[in-house]
């Protein structure tokens, strides 16, 4: 499995990349929605993209948009993972196009779940 991590905060792309590893994945990091868009241009297309909601330059809502819009990444698996914990952030995220929603603090078993959910192993 091959995963791109977006958060601006070190910390946690860390702790994502720990989980995604210890299943076998390998990843790739971006600190913001910007920077996650130009990583999928240089990067072989992952199989799924992890990205927070809350960012500078590119907040990972307007990612997620930029993604659907985009016809080589229709149908990439997309998983927010955020402290925004209201139901119509939720929605905002799954209507733009997130297929998981995960809000923090997670567990790893939350992030292998979702992962099945998604089909991917």
């Amino acid at each position: 499995m091959r995963a791109l991590v977006i958060d601006d905060s070190k910390a946690m792309r860390i702790i994502l990349k720990q989980i995604l590893q210890s299943v076998g994945g390998t990843v790739e990091e971006a600190g913001n929605g910007k920077e996650g868009l130009e990583k999928l241009k240089t990067i072989q297309k992952p199989d799924v993209v992890l990205v927070d909601w809350n960012m500078p330059e590119m907040n990972g809502l307007e990612f997620v948009r930029a993604v659907r819009g985009n016809p080589t990444y229709r149908t990439l698996p997309l998983m927010m993972v955020t402290t925004e914990t209201e139901s119509s952030q939720m929605g905002k995220a799954l209507a733009a196009g997130a297929n998981e929603y995960v809000m923090k603090p997670f567990t790893k078993d939350v992030i292998q779940e979702k992962l099945k959910i998604l089909g991917i192993k």
